[in-house]
């Protein structure tokens, strides 16, 4: 049955699919909708996802939307090569650290970034700073991590490296912007502040299929 994927381009959660769907070597229709003509909110897409988000893949007649549900999904469906682990205990690791990374990380990510984007950095300076303070500890934290491994966990590239990878991309060019230099400080450079993490995003980017997953607009920019 033919895979479709609806996304959008810069969203983190369309960008977890796509690496999955590359990394697996599935074969997949794409259709790209554009957040600035509302697409996502088509009556086509409500009907399959009433929330009116991406991403939502359709494979043949089953729907499924919510990022991690996707990616969960494709690996037993689709299991080789595993992104959820070889063992119970691994899946048990990576799925409780995706949980703790969405509990403790991602909200603080998407305040910041949002933030920029919408040139309200001035405006927000102290709670942003706080957000930045946490978002550092729990990069810390992984580059402990990344420091032992070549992967968040364990010896393979899984599931929670590509739960990870978009919100750090996404920061990143955030961070890059001028008005953001002074919450950046102490994040950018990665390479020097950073290294493990560093050499893991090089490590996706030379992944084959990665340029695929790279959102468009941003070559545009």
């Amino acid at each position: 049955m033919a895979l479709t994927l609806y996304w959008g381009s810069g969203s983190p959660f369309s960008w977890r699919v796509l690496l999955a769907l590359e990394h697996k070597g599935l074969q997949y229709e794409s259709q790209l909708l554009h957040f600035d003509k509302q697409e996502h909110q088509s009556p086509q897409m409500l009907k399959m996802n009433p929330r009116g988000r991406v991403p939502v893949l359709k494979d043949g007649d089953y729907v499924v939307f919510e990022s991690v549900a996707i990616l969960y999904y494709l690996d037993l469906k689709y299991p080789q090569p595993p992104i959820f682990g070889l063992t119970p205990e691994e899946a048990g690791v990576i799925m409780r650290v995706i949980c703790e990374f969405q509990y403790y990380a991602e909200p603080s990510v998407q305040k910041i970034v949002s933030a920029i984007f919408a040139d309200q950095v001035a405006a927000d300076i102290d709670n942003l700073t706080d957000a930045m303070h946490l978002v550092g500890r729990e990069a810390r934290t992984i580059e402990g991590r990344l420091s032992k491994e070549e992967w968040i966990v364990g010896a393979n590239y899984s599931a929670l490296d590509m739960v990870i990878f978009p919100w750090i991309q996404i920061l990143r060019r955030a961070l890059n912007r001028g008005a953001a230099a002074e919450l950046g400080a102490r994040f950018l450079p990665m390479e020097r502040n950073y290294p493990a993490l560093a050499r893991w995003i090089h490590r996706i980017e030379s992944l084959p299929g990665y340029e695929r997953t790279y959102p468009p607009h941003w070559r545009d920019s």
